[in-house]
């Protein structure tokens, strides 16, 4: 049991800053850097508010967490980063009790993301401080879990040239609720799956084309897929987040798949990327969701790490 523990969020006094960028990273998880942490906090992704610290009763700072946000957030979206000193008898306890303060402090439970190596269940350490981290995040109320892969494509991959299997169009706000409603049934998708347990198909679509309106990627961005006779058959929303642009959201109705559309989608949005000169595109998708992995293997993306998304139930 921990006791005489004190859990608040950093200041704005520079001396508060400092002991938040000096936190030793003396965990396997990797750690943000302070120049990153620096970066996030001059774009207002980091704010002292959402810097939250463990101290003892001498004032020792036994735990840091770090929760992310839009500039433009009113509440922070994820934890990005978790850390408790090596010299904590029990991690698991201290982490749910900072995470839980936060947590009472920003009124809403922002999701985890935990940055892993593809072969970390390999490595004793990190399977360790994952199993802390699980434990604490569900502690404080983040009881669902997903496993992602997150890739990532770069010039040198190249792109596929056009089939003409599939004719891409833009669409009404109308045409795209029907085809993100359509695309659901039957998704390999967990978060798509667990939200469908509280919802019908039309509310999640309306949700998930708000998300997509509120990311940095624009609206006239998107595009409807059909086969040349005019038959509705996906949609590609190439999309952006605060660092690169992304891949977002893309699909093929189910009366539609298993015919390999899917890389044409694919297709579609990474050249729309990089005619607009994009460098570095990047795509998650669940590792139980291996059609769509597979379609990112043959477009020439490469996984670069895995990311353990804990999160609160629907």
């Amino acid at each position: 049991m921990i006791i005489h523990m004190r859990f608040r969020a950093a200041t704005a006094d520079p001396a508060d800053i400092d002991r938040a960028l000096a936190y030793p990273a003396d965990c396997p998880v990797e750690a943000l850097s302070a120049e990153k942490i620096r970066e996030e906090l001059a774009a207002n992704q980091f704010r002292p508010e959402w810097i939250w610290f463990a101290e003892d009763e001498d004032g020792e700072v036994l735990g840091r967490a770090l929760w992310w946000g839009r500039a433009d957030s009113e509440r922070p979206l994820a934890l990005d980063c978790l850390q408790i000193r090596g010299s904590v008898a029990d991690p698991a306890a201290l982490a749910a009790g900072l995470l839980a303060a936060g947590h009472a402090a920003f009124g809403n439970l922002p999701l985890y993301n935990v940055s892993l190596p593809g072969d970390w269940r390999t490595r004793p350490e990190l399977v360790d401080a994952v199993a802390w981290r699980q434990k604490a995040a569900y502690e404080a109320g983040l009881t669902r879990e997903i496993e992602r892969l997150r890739y990532e494509w770069t010039p040198a991959a190249g792109t596929a040239e056009p089939t003409g299997r599939l004719v891409f169009r833009d669409g009404t706000d109308e045409e795209f609720l029907d085809a993100f409603t359509r695309l659901s049934a039957g998704s390999l998708d967990l978060h798509t799956q667990n939200e469908l347990r509280s919802m019908d198909a039309g509310q999640l679509a309306r949700e998930d084309i708000e998300f997509y309106l509120d990311c940095p990627g624009e609206r006239s961005w998107w595009r409807l897929a059909h086969l040349p006779d005019g038959t509705l058959a996906g949609l590609a929303i190439p999309s952006a987040t605060p660092y690169h642009r992304n891949v977002g959201y893309l699909g093929v109705v189910p009366e539609q798949r298993g015919r390999g559309l899917i890389d044409e989608v694919l297709a579609e949005i990474t050249r729309f990327h990089a005619a607009a000169g994009a460098e570095r595109i990047t795509a998650t998708t669940d590792t139980v969701n291996t059609p769509m992995a597979a379609a990112f293997d043959r477009a020439g993306y490469e996984v670069t790490e895995i990311r353990l998304v804990l999160e609160p139930p629907a």
